[in-house]
């Protein structure tokens, strides 16, 4: 994986999308990367409106989605058991591990890994 790519967790691509321009220098030019979870979590949000839904879909195409093949499973098993962390985030970071890209997020969750993975994290002003 080359230095120009990252994995973007879930609250990266909703502060981009509710107008955060702050973290655009920090991602453009970048190959974007998101796990499948990632994915999930945006779509079934219950209360996206389908003009939501479109933006959301439109971004998802922009970026390349990693399911979850099976060191991606052996990697978030490892996170998880050794870093007590909940498992979609052990995934996503896993997903980060896998293609060896820095994860960008805003979740503290992922401070606990931080040993463990490349991190970038964002925090909101």
């Amino acid at each position: 994986m080359s230095g120009n790519s990252l994995v973007i967790d879930t609250n990266i691509i909703l502060y981009l999308l509710n107008g955060d321009e702050t973290l655009i220098p920090v991602l453009e030019e970048k190959q974007l990367y998101i796990s499948f979870i990632t994915q999930m979590e945006l779509l079934s949000f219950h209360k996206i409106n389908e003009h939501d839904k479109k933006i959301i879909k439109s971004f998802i195409k922009d970026c390349i989605v990693i399911d979850i093949p099976y060191d991606i499973k052996k990697l978030a098993i490892e996170l998880r058991k050794k870093c007590n962390v909940k498992l979609p985030d052990a995934i996503i970071a896993a997903t980060s591990l896998f293609l060896n890209a820095p994860i960008v997020t805003a979740d503290r969750g992922f401070k606990k890994m931080d040993q463990d993975i490349n991190l970038v994290f964002y925090e909101k002003e």
